[in-house]
C-alpha cells in the first residue's frame, strides 16, 4: 500500500549487518537444542525399540531436517523484511527447531510402540520399521494440516481452553516422560550422566557461567562425552561402556513421497495423542509470538504460524517424523545480541547435516547418558513454566491433569514383555474381582492421556471459577470422548471404536467410565441450581 502524504517513512539507508557476535552465540544455543532432540529420536527408537538405525539416519533424519531448513530460512526473511521496514537494525528472528514434548513423545508413545505392535502381528522387523516411519509421516502431514486451520483460529481456541489445561497436559508429559525416563538412563551410568546434568542445571537452572560465556548444554556434552570416551575404555564405567559401532557415512535426500498415504491407514489410534501435540504447538506459538511482540519484534501471529505448519507439513511429506514449532525464548536471543542470521546458519548446518550425513554421525558418537541431562532440564523448564504461567488459584489443576501421564508411563513399562509376558497382563486386566482390575484402570487412564489431561484440568478450573454449568458441559465432552475410546480406550493399543462392538466386560468398562463422566455432570448441575455466591473475584489471581 502506498504511504501517506506525511506519514513517517523507517529509514532504511542503514545497511543491515548480515552477521553479529551475537548471532553465533544464538546459534550455539538454538543448534544443540535441536541435536539433542534429533539425538533423543534416535535414542529411543534405535536404542530402546531396537529399530533399525538405517531407516533412522537414511529416512527419518533427512526428512525431519528439511522442516527445520525450510521454517528458519523463513524466519530469516521475515525477520531482515521487518529490518527493512521499520529501518531497525536490532530486530531478532524467531527461533525454530523441533518440538520437544512432541518429538519426544511420538517417539515413545507412537513409533516406538507401533514398531512393536506391527513386529507382534508377524511382519519382518524391516517391514514393520517401514510402516511405522509411514504412519509417523502420516501423523505429521495430519499435525500440519490441523496447524493450517488453527492459524487462522488459534486466538478463539487460546480463549476457550484454559490455560492450566493446556500446560497442565504438557507438564505431565514433561515430568513424566521426558524427566523420569531419561532420569533412569542417566543412573545407568551414573558417573557421567550425573556430572552432564550437574552442569546443566547449574547453568541453566542455577544461571551459573561458565568459561568463556560458553552455552551449558554444550559443556555438559563436552564434559560427559569425554568422561565417556576416557573412563569407559579403563573399565570404570561398568557395563555402562558400549563401543560405538563403525560409523557411515550417510548421504541421503529428503524426497518427497507417498508413504504418508499409506500411513493413514495406521495412523487412526494414534489420533488422541497427535492432535493435541498440534493444538499444543500452535497454541505455544501464540504465546511465543506475543514476548516476541513485547520485546519490540511485531511479527505476523498468523505469518509466524503458516510457516511453521508448512515446516511441518513438508517434513512429513518428505519424511520427516517429528514437528517444528517457534522456540519460546525470542527475547533471551535478543538479550544476547542475536539479529537475523544465527536461525539462517542453524537452519543449514541443521537441514544440511540431515542430508550429508553428518548429523547422524554426531548423534551416533554421542552417548545415551550424555544426551539425557538436557531432555531433563527441559521437563524441569516445562513443568516449571506451567506454574508460573497459571494463576496459583489453578494450581491444584494443574496437578490433577499429571494422573494420566503417570498412568501411561506405568502401562508402558508394564506392557513391555521383560516385565510382564502379553498372557499374563492379559489375565491380569481382566481379573475382575472387586471392581474393575487395577492394571485395567491404569491403562485405561493412560489411554489417550493428553486429552484426559485437558478435560480434567478444563473442568477443575470451572469449578474454581464458580462456573458449574460449563464444568459440567467438559465432562458431558469427557463422557462423549470416552464412549468412543478417544480417551479412556479399553484396548491396550488405544484404538478407537464403537462401543457395542466391543466384547461384554470391555463393553462393561466403556459403560461405566462414561457413566462416571455423566453422573458427575448431573451432580455439578444440580450444585449449580443454588444460587449461592461466586468466588470473591478479588482472590483471582492476574494472569
Amino acid at each position: 500500500m502506498p504511504a501517506q502524504v506525511g506519514a513517517s517513512v523507517p529509514s532504511t539507508n542503514r545497511r543491515l549487518r548480515w552477521l553479529t557476535a551475537g548471532d553465533i552465540n544464538g546459534f550455539l544455543g538454538l543448534v544443540v537444542d535441536n541435536l539433542s532432540i534429533m539425538a533423543f529420536i534416535a535414542m529411543a527408537l534405535v536404542g530402546l525399540f531396537g529399530f533399525p538405525a538405517d531407516l533412522v539416519y537414511d529416512k527419518m533424519f533427512p526428512g525431519t531436517a528439511l522442516g527445520v531448513l525450510i521454517g528458519n530460512l523463513a524466519y530469516t526473511l521475515m525477520a531482515r523484511r521487518l529490518a527493512r521496514q521499520t529501518g531497525r537494525d536490532d530486530v531478532t528472528a524467531m527461533p525454530l527447531g523441533l518440538d520437544a514434548p512432541s518429538s519426544i513423545g511420538l517417539a515413545l508413545l507412537l513409533l516406538g510402540p507401533a514398531f512393536v505392535h506391527f513386529k507382534q502381528m508377524g511382519m519382518a522387523p524391516d517391514a514393520a520399521a517401514l510402516l511405522t516411519w509411514h504412519t509417523g509421516m502420516a501423523a505429521m502431514v495430519l499435525m500440519g494440516l490441523m496447524k493450517f486451520v488453527l492459524a487462522f483460529a488459534g486466538p478463539w481456541v487460546q480463549r476457550k481452553v484454559p490455560r492450566a489445561g493446556l500446560l497442565g497436559s504438557i507438564a505431565g508429559i514433561a515430568l513424566v516422560l521426558m524427566g523420569f525416563l531419561p532420569l533412569l538412563e542417566i543412573l545407568k551410568v551414573p558417573v557421567v550422566g550425573f556430572t552432564g546434568l550437574g552442569i546443566v542445571l547449574y547453568a541453566l537452572v542455577a544461571r551459573g557461567r561458565l568459561p568463556f560465556g560458553l552455552p551449558g548444554v554444550l559443556v555438559a556434552f563436552i564434559a560427559g562425552t569425554a568422561l565417556y570416551y576416557v573412563l569407559g575404555p579403563l573399565g570404570w564405567l561398568g557395563t555402562g561402556y558400549q563401543p560405538h559401532a563403525d560409523l557411515q557415512w550417510r548421504l541421503a535426500l529428503p524426497l518427497p513421497g507417498m508413504g504418508w498415504w499409506q500411513g493413514m491407514a495406521y495412523v487412526g489410534p494414534y489420533l488422541p495423542l497427535v492432535l493435541p501435540f498440534g493444538l499444543l504447538v500452535v497454541v505455544g506459538g501464540i504465546n511465543v509470538n506475543e514476548s516476541a511482540r513485547a520485546s519490540g519484534d511485531d511479527y505476523s501471529t498468523r505469518d509466524i504460524l503458516l510457516v511453521e505448519a508448512a515446516a511441518t507439513l513438508i517434513a512429513g511429506i518428505c519424511g520427516g517424523v517429528a514437528q517444528t514449532t517457534p522456540y519460546i525464548g525470542q527475547p533471551s536471543y535478543k538479550a544476547m545480541g542475536a539479529r537475523t542470521s544465527y536461525t539462517l546458519i542453524t537452519g543449514l548446518i541443521i537441514g544440511l547435516g540431515g542430508m550429508l550425513g553428518y548429523l547422524s554421525t554426531i548423534v551416533e558418537l554421542l552417548p545415551l547418558s550424555v544426551l539425557a541431562p538436557i531432555l531433563v532440564f527441559v521437563a524441569i523448564g516445562i513443568t516449571t513454566q506451567s506454574f508460573e504461567a497459571t494463576p496459583s488459584r489453578y494450581a491444584g489443576a494443574v496437578v490433577f491433569s499429571f494422573f494420566p501421564p503417570i498412568a501411561r508411563m506405568l502401562t508402558l513399562k508394564l506392557s513391555d514383555p521383560t516385565y510382564l509376558s502379553p498372557e499374563r497382563f492379559a489375565a491380569l486386566f481382566h481379573t475382575g474381582a472387586g471392581g474393575i482390575s487395577e492394571l485395567a484402570v491404569v491403562t485405561v487412564l493412560g489411554n489417550g492421556f493428553i486429552i484426559t489431561s485437558m478435560i480434567w484440568a478444563s473442568f477443575v478450573v470451572a469449578m474454581i471459577d464458580g462456573r458449574l454449568g460449563r464444568a459440567a458441559l467438559i465432562l458431558l465432552l469427557g463422557a462423549l470422548l470416552t464412549a468412543c475410546g478417544i480417551i479412556h480406550s479399553v484396548l491396550l493399543s488405544g484404538g478407537v471404536y464403537l462401543p457395542w462392538s466391543l466384547p461384554a466386560d470391555m463393553r462393561s468398562m466403556v459403560w461405566q467410565f462414561t457413566g462416571a463422566y455423566v453422573v458427575l455432570a448431573v451432580v455439578l448441575l444440580l450444585l449449580s441450581l443454588r444460587r449461592g455466591p461466586r468466588p470473591d473475584e478479588s482472590l483471582v489471581d492476574p494472569v
